[in-house]
């Protein structure tokens, strides 16, 4: 095939013309799409061999007479060549080499004619390699096709033999699986026959249990029934877990008529025992009334005596509740008549109960909780011990009953409570339900006053709720709008007179008992006061030769006394949230009425009288707050805008318009944004922070007063000294201070004896208020210190002025106390 190719291609060679061989060849690098281009390094290499060609020597054998006629143009080389000795011998050869040296090329014709076949010679001579090697080739080709078609049919063989193999390999696997596959079967028949057998007992049970069922003497309480309802149990949840059985409908329905069969009957055992023990027990006692001794047989003991009758019944139901509806169905039926009966008979006897309750406890309205809740507490524990001799597993239906009769004890009750306006009553009545009845008895049996406990956490609430609205109205009424009585501004005229009533009994007691001296404390009459309002005042007084009157309770101011007892109320009666607020509006409104009354006893009485009277109050108040164990600070929450306001401002400012376009955080918007952001704050309003507030306040006003009324013009003179060295040290005139006409020896002498008699005239009256008033040595010293500080500290500067700015004479005339005469002088009078 291949010798055949090559061999019509070089015919078709040799039938070109050479015209258009050098046409064809001329395709193969034309610009515009070249048959076969060439590379730039097979371009640059034709070139060099271009110019290689250009500068070829002349050969030697060209004759002397062509080589003469050559012009001067085309000779580019440098002539080496050595020229022949003879033109003859040059043709000769040549003619010689081309095997014509016998032939005469006389005619252009012949010359045409003998180089056409020059050039067929030297084409065919140049083709005799080529053509070589294609036979060659063609060769080889005929041996590599035998080898390949030798190689094609062992692969035939090979194929046909790999057919075979996996053709008797598949038949050998075939029979081995046959084989299994019969053994199994095998197996799986005779598991089935058993499985079948198996299978089959259970739909024998059938007819046995459906004839056990039917017998008229089969009873409930017996020994076979027991064992029938374990069988049909086992038949019902078997059929039903099999529903793909060809006759499951039917045979299941036959099952579930059996069981409603026995549930009937069990049923009704149950339901009849009640009824007739219902029955029975109404017949004796038809309106349900029975008295209080045979209460308890009635409707306890009856009952406890039928429980063994059922409880085999409703246990076995109980333990079959869970797993299969209809006995959930049944036991629940059985829960409801048994509540039903139940509550036919307490029902018109609680009520009864209650009724005979509230007519004998018509006007104490504790009694009549206290005894009502203790009533119901008895029912819900009774109750509970009589429903487990009849069931072993709780149900919610029976706190929905007793839930239900402790309503009516609620119902009756509500009416009243919303009703009562006294605060001790209704603080009362939520310590016994919060104390007594919630803390000590449902906290104790949680489990059976589960639904008592809900009934009275709605009666507290109510009660709570009616506690709190009416403190508002009794801080608006009795605290904030209480109109002062002449006799409870009175001070110090009824401080005086109790003190001198104190004081007879004193001596009467002195004179009765010589080793000890006592005085019975007048405390308050409430037991919840008691227990909140310290005795630390009477305690201090016990360190005095004299009781201060204004340390018993009875004289306190009313609102202040109003405020604490009702702090005192609603301490253990309300939650610590609500407590916190009341607290901090009771004690706001007693502050404002102090600060009132304090006001008025300084327009008619003394300065110090008002100041004492506010002092001693506070210090009362926040005594007596102390044991509150509460905070009695308030949250309020707020928005501020102050930065958003600040940030404003700024965007607003004529200099932050260039910042507008600015592309980075010192932009005025982004600035804004981020600047601005309101905030909220919280504030806290404390009430006992504000009444140590207004003491710290009194007491620096008492201070100051006291200081001034001592030593008033005394500070006077020596503030207009301290204003002459100020203007000398500013570069003003010099002084002397002698010379002046107000610092003249004598006129600072009859200054600083005025100053010395005030003291020594008005400091006992001072003092005897503070102790009349205050009645505690301790506290007096707190507070009569500074005023004595003072004192010493304007006489300390008085005596170096003196010793600065004036001659041994002239304070001869003074004759200014020394700081051992006046220390004397204040602590006598102290």
């Amino acid at each position: 095939m291949l010798t055949e190719t090559m061999a019509s291609m070089d015919q078709s060679l040799l039938d070109l013309s050479e015209k258009e061989i050098r046409e064809k060849l001329s395709l193969w690098d034309r610009r515009g799409d070249p048959m076969a281009p060439l590379t730039e390094k097979q371009n640059d290499s034709i070139l060099e061999i271009r110019t290689a060609a250009e500068t070829l020597p002349i050969p030697s054998e060209l004759p002397i007479e062509d080589l003469c006629s050559l012009t001067s143009r085309s000779l580019r080389t440098t002539f080496t060549t050595t020229v022949p000795a003879s033109t003859e011998d040059v043709l000769l050869k040549g003619f010689q080499a081309l095997d014509i040296e016998n032939e005469r090329i006389e005619t252009a014709q012949q010359f045409f004619s003998w180089f056409s076949k020059l050039q067929v010679q030297m084409d065919q001579d140049e083709g005799a390699k080529y053509r070589k090697t294609r036979d060659s080739l063609n060769c080889y080709q005929e041996q590599c096709d035998s080898i390949l078609n030798d190689v094609n049919e062992a692969l035939q063989h090979l194929d046909s033999l790999q057919k075979q193999y996996l053709f008797v390999s598949t038949k050998t696997g075939t029979l081995h699986e046959a084989c299994e596959q019969l053994l199994k079967e095998q197996s799986e028949l005779v598991d089935l026959a058993e499985s079948i057998q198996q299978k089959l007992s259970y739909f024998n049970e059938l007819e046995n249990i459906n004839t056990k069922l039917n017998l008229p003497t089969l009873s409930v309480n017996s020994e076979e029934f027991i064992p029938v309802l374990s069988k049909l149990d086992d038949c019902i949840e078997y059929v039903s877990s099999h529903p793909n059985f060809k006759d499951y409908p039917v045979y299941l329905t036959k099952f579930k008529q059996c069981l409603s069969r026995a549930m009937h009957l069990m049923k009704t055992h149950t339901v009849n025992t009640m009824h007739n023990l219902t029955s029975q027990l109404t017949k004796r006692d038809p309106l349900g009334t029975a008295n209080a001794d045979n209460a308890f047989t009635l409707y306890y003991v009856k009952f406890r005596a039928a429980a063994p009758k059922v409880r085999t019944l409703i246990e076995q139901v109980e333990q079959r509740s869970e797993k299969i509806p209809e006995y959930h169905q049944l036991l629940d039926e059985i829960h409801q008549c048994y509540l039903d009966q139940r509550e036919v008979l307490l029902s018109p006897s609680i009520t009864s109960t209650i009724t005979d309750l509230t007519s004998q406890n018509n006007k104490d309205h504790c009694a009549l909780v206290r005894s009502g809740c203790a009533f119901m507490v008895h029912v819900c524990q009774d109750e509970h011990q009589l429903y487990n001799e009849f069931f072993s597993k709780p149900t919610p239906k029976l706190d929905e009953l007793l839930e239900k009769l402790c309503l009516s004890l609620y119902d009756v009750l509500r009416p009243l409570i919303i009703h009562v306006i006294h605060l001790e009553t209704l603080s009362e009545l939520c310590g016994i339900l919060k104390n007594e009845m919630l803390e000590d008895h449902v906290h104790n049996n949680a489990g059976q006053l589960g639904a008592f406990e809900a009934v009275v956490k709605q009666m507290l609430e109510d009660v709570q709720e009616r506690l709190v609205y009416r403190t508002h109205i009794y801080i608006q009424s009795d605290i904030i709008g209480y109109n002062p009585a002449p006799g409870d501004l009175a001070y110090p005229e009824k401080l005086e007179m109790m003190e001198k009533i104190a004081q007879s009994l004193k001596e009467e007691q002195l004179r009765l008992t010589s080793s000890e001296s006592s005085f019975s404390d007048v405390q308050l009459e409430d037991p919840e006061a008691k227990r909140v309002i310290s005795s630390g005042a009477v305690e201090g007084s016990r360190l005095q030769t004299s009781i201060s009157p204004a340390d018993l309770h009875g004289m306190w101011y009313p609102t202040v006394r109003r405020t604490l007892v009702c702090l005192s109320k609603l301490y253990r009666c309300i939650d610590r949230a609500v407590f916190q607020g009341l607290s901090q509006e009771a004690l706001s409104a007693c502050i404002q009425s102090l600060l009132k009354a304090s006001d008025v006893i300084l327009k008619n009485k003394t300065q110090i009288d008002g100041q004492l009277f506010l002092i001693k109050h506070l210090l009362i108040m926040r005594e007596q707050i102390a044991p509150f164990h509460t905070d009695f600070a308030i949250k309020e929450i707020s928005l501020d805008l102050k930065k958003t306001r600040d940030a404003a401002f700024k965007i607003l400012n004529p200099k932050a318009v260039p910042k507008f376009f600015r592309l980075n955080s010192h932009n005025a918007i982004l600035e804004f944004l981020l600047e601005g952001t309101p905030e909220i704050r919280e504030h806290y309003i404390d009430s006992k922070k504000d009444v140590d507030r207004h003491l710290k306040c009194s007491c620096e006003q008492f201070i100051q007063q006291q200081t001034a009324i001592f030593v008033g013009s005394l500070e006077e003179f020596l503030t207009k000294v301290s204003a002459l060295k100020t203007m000398v040290a500013q570069g003003g005139p010099t002084y002397n201070l002698s010379q002046q006409p107000w610092a003249q020896p004598a006129k600072i002498h009859d200054l600083v004896m005025d100053t010395y008699r005030v003291i020594k005239s008005k400091l006992p009256g001072t003092l005897q208020s503070m102790s009349l008033y205050l009645a505690n040595r301790d506290t007096e010293f707190i507070l009569f210190k500074p005023v004595r500080n003072n004192i010493q500290q304007l006489f300390q500067r008085l005596h170096a002025l003196l010793q600065e700015e004036y001659s041994g004479e002239d304070l001869q005339i003074i004759a200014c106390p020394s700081m051992e005469q006046i220390n004397l002088l204040l602590s006598v009078n102290k």
